[in-house]
């Protein structure tokens, strides 16, 4: 029962920065998941997987598994890197590479 702490990174469908901030417990699984033969549903008797615990900071997430006796790993957060480009510049007269179709 080894838990996760990680802070999300950001989905494609999003161009902000929401829901990133936050730093999430989750729990890795135990049991496999299994298909079931007739329906072909995909289910799992680990309930621990549905449980997702959210923090303000690390700090808060690794006192938490600490407090409650779990173990844990600490994923470091990877920060997105920033292009300081604009739409235009692929029009640039100065363009460095030419633009061709």
């Amino acid at each position: 029962m080894v838990a996760r702490i990680y802070r999300p990174a950001k989905t494609a469908m999003q161009s902000g920065k929401a829901k990133t901030q936050r730093w999430v417990l989750d729990y890795e699984p135990e049991v496999a998941k299994s298909v079931e033969p007739l329906m072909g549903y995909t289910s799992s008797s680990d309930m621990k997987q549905q449980v997702r615990l959210f923090f303000d900071s690390q700090e808060e997430a690794v006192a938490y598994a600490k407090r409650i006796g779990i173990p844990h790993r600490v994923e470091k957060a990877q920060d997105r890197k920033i292009r300081g480009s604009a739409y235009a510049d692929n029009f640039k007269f100065n363009r460095v590479a030419p633009w061709t179709h």
